[in-house]
């Protein structure tokens, strides 16, 4: 797929670029982040232009995951970045995708997350046809959990040993959000279990 640009009120939505490795490397020293998310942990500057100019231009060409680069319109900071992952879109009626992403320590507690979340997902549900979108998070992490209810995925339990990280299974935490929780169309009707 060729790569796309979202605008929201406050921020961009981009594909990564070589002039952001810097910027995705510094983020990426947080130990949240190396403790809550797949980076690898020592965080190296080669770790971040790989990211930037292999692995996510890659992902959108060959169609593996879509990840964007989120900024601040107003200055051009990096707030984190967000993409899909886990595609089942093409040649498929799955149509499924999972949501991922992550914070700079320095632009959390504004909100933008949420709304680079809402818009990611609202561009899976029209443009892409998305019909489940997931998420999953490592049990305690709070913070990703927080996003994603304010972004409107529901809770759907706990799947053990789903994640591995640094070499041990852990527990993670899924959610998911369907088009039709945001009173949109899906090309597959869904007939909900009944509930007791």
């Amino acid at each position: 797929m060729e790569p796309v640009t979202l605008t929201t009120e406050r921020l961009l939505l981009r594909p990564l670029e070589p002039r952001d490795t810097e910027a995705v490397y510094t983020a990426c020293q947080d130990p949240d982040i190396q403790r809550w998310t797949s980076v690898p942990s020592p965080y190296t500057p080669e770790h971040a232009q790989t990211f930037v100019e292999r692995i996510s231009p890659d992902g959108w060409r060959n169609d593996t995951q879509y990840p964007f680069g989120v900024f601040t319109k107003a200055d051009g900071r990096l707030v984190g970045t967000i993409g899909l992952v886990r595609l089942a879109l093409l040649h498929t009626e799955e149509r499924q995708a999972e949501l991922g992403y992550w914070t700079a320590r320095e632009q959390r507690g504004h909100g933008y997350t949420v709304e680079a979340a809402r818009a990611t997902c609202q561009w899976a549900f029209t443009a892409l046809g998305v019909q489940r979108m997931e998420w999953y998070a490592e049990v305690g992490n709070a913070g990703s959990r927080a996003v994603a209810l304010k972004t409107g995925f529901r809770m759907e339990g706990t799947l053990r040993a789903r994640i591995v990280h640094q070499g041990v299974r852990r527990d993670a935490w899924i959610g998911a959000l369907l088009p039709s929780d945001w009173s949109l169309e899906t090309a597959t009707p869904y007939l909900p279990h009944p509930r007791p």
